[in-house]
């Protein structure tokens, strides 16, 4: 794979930015699904509803993101100088990281059997998002490196503990996937993506027909009796390029947007596929609907389409006009996503384990509650800029 000569070398503010505010609204809705007496539109539509809400564009707005990234993070790879060997080891790591921490979160929610697990559900839960911290935490130079390898190795004792302290509703020992995770299934769509990506050697075209090779592998996982629904190991693949779909879109964009030298004040191959991400999107909505919960095709594509735009306007905002300072309030959240997500479950499964109760009843439901959410979200990232201050970063 070559250099991308093009490609900004600098890090692109308003993809921090939309990382940023991304992981907000992630806190943020997590936050507002335990709250009571909400409205619709500010939760997860129904698997069978058609629709779609703010809440259901955030996942995708992540794998969005992701995608982005991919461009940004082989060149600076490549330009370091990286072999081969080390970029493929780097980038099974990453997906096989956020798999495993995808993997114990889900089995921490639900499928245990109390009353035969040696320890409690909640302090076990506690562990399982506690420990992949000083695992895949980013270590100053100057850290001692036998406390390094006391730290993660001793995590990593005490997540194969976990496996083996698990049993099943149905009495089996061990976890088992379940559903991956929102990690897990970013992790899948990661490697799916970046290993096609980097097979074509980032070349635009091939990754426009990468999506539309896995929105054709959506459909026919979602056509009842389809040849990909009936061979698992197929539907498996395809159930996961949903996601890759999105991030593939990433991808796309972000070539358009940056691997290119920019004639016209307009970006008119970005418009174009707007347009197309929308016209797929609502062409498929008959046979598939709009679901969030079922991954269809149109979900996706509306989602790429709405990522899109939000994008073009933080980049015409940020890049063009140059106004960054109101970005600074999320900013803690993009230079560490990955600890801010696990963070709140941390706190949760603590107050469970110990018997806790941060607030009071009447801010568990209803316009209290959304004010909480809002609150518990910006107290996040306060604690994020404390956290970043004393380089405390997770990196996989």
């Amino acid at each position: 794979m070559k250099i991308k000569e093009n490609l900004f070398n600098q890090r692109i503010i308003s993809i921090d930015a939309l990382r940023g505010i991304t992981i907000f609204v992630m806190i943020f809705v997590n936050e507002l699904a335990s709250i009571q007496n909400v409205p619709q539109w500010m939760k997860h539509m129904p698997a069978d509803a058609d629709a779609m809400t703010f809440v259901d564009l955030v996942f995708p707005a992540f794998l969005f993101i992701v995608g982005m990234s991919v461009p940004f993070a082989f060149n600076a790879r490549l330009l370091k100088g990286d072999s081969t060997k080390t970029i493929w080891t780097h980038t099974l790591k990453r997906a096989l990281a956020l798999i495993i921490i995808g993997v114990f979160m889900v089995n921490a929610e639900y499928g245990y059997d109390a009353a035969k697990m040696i320890i409690a559900p909640a302090f076990w839960g506690l562990l399982a998002y506690l420990m992949p911290i000083p695992i895949w935490n980013k270590y100053p130079k100057d850290f001692p490196l036998w406390l390094k390898n006391v730290l993660q190795y001793g995590a990593i004792l005490v997540l194969i503990a976990l496996y083996f302290l698990y049993i099943q509703d149905n009495g089996e020992r061990g976890m088992t996937p379940k559903w991956w995770g929102i990690l897990g299934l970013i992790g899948w769509a990661y490697l799916f993506t970046v290993v096609y990506y980097w097979l074509v050697s980032g070349n635009l075209w091939a990754m426009i027909g990468f999506l539309v090779f896995c929105v054709a592998m959506n459909s026919l996982n979602l056509t009842e009796n389809s040849f990909v629904q009936n061979t698992s190991w197929l539907s498996f693949i395809a159930g996961h390029l949903t996601h890759a779909a999105i991030a593939a879109a990433g991808i796309i964009i972000s070539l358009l947007f940056f691997d290119r030298k920019m004639e016209n004040k307009i970006n008119w191959p970005v418009i174009a596929f707007i347009v197309l991400f929308f016209a797929v999107g609502f062409a498929l909505r008959p046979l598939f609907g709009i679901s969030k919960i079922q991954g269809t095709p149109s979900w996706t594509m509306i989602s790429a389409g709405i990522c899109t735009i939000i994008f073009y306007f933080l980049y015409w905002l940020m890049e063009v006009k140059k106004q960054t300072k109101w970005s600074d309030f999320f900013m803690p959240a993009a230079a560490n996503p990955l600890l801010i997500y696990i963070l709140p479950g941390v706190i949760y499964y603590f107050c469970k384990a110990f018997n806790i109760h941060i607030i009071p009843g009447y801010f568990r439901e209803g316009i209290p509650g959304i004010i909480w959410s809002l609150v518990f979200s910006t107290i996040m990232l306060f604690v994020m800029k404390i956290l970043n201050k004393y380089k405390i970063q997770m990196q996989l």
